[in-house]
């Protein structure tokens, strides 16, 4: 049995560790992130916790609530999170003319607006992922170094369109981003999504794995596309004939289909009978091609909303990349479905960045060889255009997607190996700035957001672009219990409190093992507020469980409230008190977090840590 203290902070007076092995270090890069789902999981496989005085304390009786009441008491409970603006965090990289990130800047470089009013930043850093990690490694013992598990920093998601693209730039999509996942760091996590939902692989660190899913991405549009179409009405011509009752789309239609039906009109009788069967024809067509058209757009949509979902539980930066040739939102509802893929990473800060895997494309006239072409110079001209007014639009919602959420578009560019690197590696620096809204109504609306640089010497900036504002005002209890999701789903260090975290493990068989969280608190130094000559607080201590991947396995909460004499304070709790909580595990890798606040003080500590159980 071993017992390893966090590396910058032990102490002398620490309980020491009674079981075979005890591991904790690692401290995360900044990552503030607004989440909601901590809930329902927050009690799963939790055993007990206990409150431990130090050596010198005894710990009180319960007795009547007044001078002679309990000193400290403690309880559990299950708690619900909402989302509440407090400060807004932005995170900026900045380039040069190369498109290297530069880390030399200062909080006076920048400037921040909010709805174009400056804004005053409260909260300015520095990171550069995988520094903090590799100086706990190098200040770890020898003999834990090489056990200590990798602590995931940057979680990507890539979701690949695999309903909208071609066999072609799928497979030159597919090889692209399997060399950029060789060069993945051991603090980057990866999943795959597609958006037919047949292809799918859960944030992992496993290059075989990620190399045989990509293999499994093909092609699986949802309505089959015919190369004879007769006539050839596009997704896009459909919206303009049916949505937007588009003339010259419909004419070019129906003189397609003319041709291709090989409709006679010898006399204006025959004349009339061919443009109304050619008519019914095109909008038979338009129908369905609008009804298989919108169906892909709305899964694909679906899809891209369930991912940033997904990744919103991820405890560190969360981005994703969307791989896809584009594609069309023309109705209302759609627009709204739009938007709210937005909204949700927007308020999960969540940066998609997305590449047009089309490469530097041109449109064909008529169409490539294998589809049949218009049968009139007027029908050739007229579907040529909308041909090139589709493919434009289809870019919207991938450039949209980026530009609004921070992300980068990578288009008009046949290396894709460019593109991955591009939009999915890591900055090698990267600023956090934050504010607090002045007179912020709570009326749920969009919040622009510009960063600027006062001198701006042929640097680039990339950052979100906007916020929501709160539709109503949280009360404190429940804006404590958000700011303890934020700081649990976050990778941040808080030293607010004099709080360490140490974790112990006995295991009971091969398969079996009991983790104990300790979290030991210098309660003597903490701010306490008079009550009937008590010296008075309230704590809440969340420790949670991830586990090598950064998937949320187990946590609990307690509170414990202290109502402590002053001859105590002074004399029985010179070495602070433990808490534990006990955790059912199996053997493996697990990140520890431990967050505790303080009511009355609103302060707060957030501890990280690492264990490997053989």
């Amino acid at each position: 049995m071993t017992t390893i203290p966090k590396a910058d902070r032990s102490r002398t007076n620490s309980p020491p560790c009674r079981s075979k092995q005890c591991f904790s270090g690692f401290g995360w890069s900044r990552c503030v992130v607004l989440l909601w789902l901590l809930a329902f999981a927050i009690t799963a496989g939790a055993q007990s916790e206990s409150v431990q005085a130090a050596p010198s304390q005894a710990t009180p009786a319960t007795q009547s609530p007044d001078q002679s009441a309990a000193e400290i008491t403690a309880h559990e409970e299950a708690t619900t999170f909402k989302v509440n603006v407090k400060l807004v965090v932005v995170r900026v990289v900045v380039r040069d003319s190369q498109g290297h990130a530069i880390g030399n800047l200062h909080k006076e470089d920048f400037q921040l607006f909010d709805n174009r009013k400056l804004q005053v930043i409260t909260h300015f850093s520095l990171e550069q992922p995988g520094t903090q990690v590799a100086k706990e490694r190098q200040s770890a013992d020898e003999n834990v170094r090489a056990k200590l598990p990798s602590v995931p920093e940057h979680y990507i998601a890539f979701v690949f369109d695999d309903i909208h693209l071609t066999f072609g730039d799928l497979v030159q999509a597919r090889t692209a981003a399997e060399h950029h996942l060789a060069t993945l760091q051991p603090t980057d996590r990866a999943a795959i999504f597609s958006t037919s939902g047949q292809t799918t692989l859960d944030f992992t660190d496993d290059r075989g794995q990620l190399h045989d899913t990509l293999l499994r991405l093909q092609p699986r549009p949802i309505a089959g596309k015919g190369t004879n179409n007769c006539p050839d009405v596009s997704y896009y011509m459909a919206d303009l004939i049916q949505n937007k009752h588009d003339t010259r789309a419909e004419q070019a239609a129906i003189q397609d289909a003319l041709g291709c039906l090989d409709l006679r009109m010898t006399d204006p009788a025959s004349q009339q009978v061919a443009l109304q069967a050619a008519d019914a024809t095109v909008l038979a067509a338009a129908a369905r091609e609008l009804s298989a058209g919108e169906q892909e757009s709305h899964v694909a949509l679906s899809v891209l909303k369930d991912v940033v979902r997904r990744i919103s539980l991820m405890p560190g930066q969360r981005s994703m990349v969307v791989v896809s040739p584009g594609f069309l939102t023309p109705e209302t509802d759609m627009l709204q479905e739009y938007m709210d893929v937005i909204d949700r990473a927007l308020h999960s800060d969540v940066m998609i960045s997305s590449l047009d895997a089309r490469g530097l494309y041109t449109v064909i006239p008529g169409g490539d060889v294998s589809k049949r072409g218009p049968t009139n110079a007027f029908a050739a001209g007229v579907e040529a255009q909308y041909q090139t007014d589709s493919a434009l639009a289809e870019e919207d919602v991938l450039s949209e997607l980026a530009y609004a959420t921070g992300g980068t578009f990578f288009h008009n560019n046949n290396d894709l190996d460019a593109g991955f690197k591009n939009v999915a590696n890591t900055p090698e620096y990267f600023y956090t700035l934050g504010f607090s809204p002045q007179n912020l109504k709570l009326d749920g609306s969009y919040h622009h957001l510009k960063v600027s640089l006062k001198d701006l010497a042929k640097l680039t900036l990339q950052a979100r672009r906007g916020y929501y504002a709160p539709q109503h005002a949280a009360d404190p209890a429940q804006e404590a219990k958000q700011e303890i999701e934020d700081a649990i789903f976050s990778q941040e260090e808080l030293h607010d409190l004099p709080v360490e975290l140490h974790t112990q493990f006995f295991k009971s068989g091969d398969a079996e093992a009991k983790l104990a969280v300790l979290a030991h608190v210098d309660v003597k130094h903490i701010h306490y507020r008079k009550v009937d000559g008590r010296n008075t607080n309230e704590l809440t201590v969340v420790s949670a469980l991830f586990n090598r991947n950064g998937v949320f396995v187990q946590g609990m909460q307690k509170n414990l409230t202290m109502r402590w004499k002053d001859a105590t304070l002074e004399s029985k709790l010179a070495s602070g008190i433990t808490l534990k909580t006990s955790f059912e595990v199996k053997p493996g890798s697990y990140l520890v977090r431990l967050v505790v606040r303080d009511r009355e003080g609103q302060l707060m500590s957030a501890e990280n840590g690492a264990i490997e159980i053989p």
